[in-house]
């Protein structure tokens, strides 16, 4: 698995996404599948750099990728040392409600797990580590 580390700020989205993009070139992946890993890794790096440290505190997030497999499947993790928070274990919010009558937040990782094969998360040595992996 090949790893990168960038600063957990929003404007290293750009060079996260390079990355993934750098490991997926060899890969016959569909605009579809593209698509749908480029929004999730915004989804979840952008959160990482807005919620996983303290305002004060300058932090940093590991990005691992893999691709493999049969069938053939890209994995991407990502570590942040932040405060813990597993973004699955709150209950999905109700689509059925209008905007207004919504609770704010939760539609991007909802996103999330609705574009992906797989999407687990764990908090080891200090690190929250969220996998995702879909199927190309």
């Amino acid at each position: 698995m090949t790893e990168r580390i960038f600063p957990a700020s929003q404007d290293q989205l750009e060079r996260v996404q390079a990355f993934i993009e750098e490991e997926l070139a060899s890969y016959p992946c569909s605009p579809k599948v593209k698509f749908q890993l480029d929004v999730a890794v915004e989804e979840i790096f952008v959160n990482i750099a807005h919620y996983a440290y303290r305002p004060d505190q300058q932090g940093e997030a590991t990005v691992r990728c893999c691709v493999g497999g049969e069938p053939l499947q890209v994995t991407i993790q990502f570590l942040d040392g932040g405060k813990p928070f597993n973004p699955l274990a709150k209950a999905d919010p109700d689509v059925t409600l209008s905007a207004e009558e919504r609770q704010i937040g939760g539609l991007g990782i909802l996103m999330v797990k609705k574009s992906m094969d797989a999407v687990d998360y764990t908090y080891e040595d200090g690190k929250n580590i969220l996998t995702i992996k879909k199927n190309i």
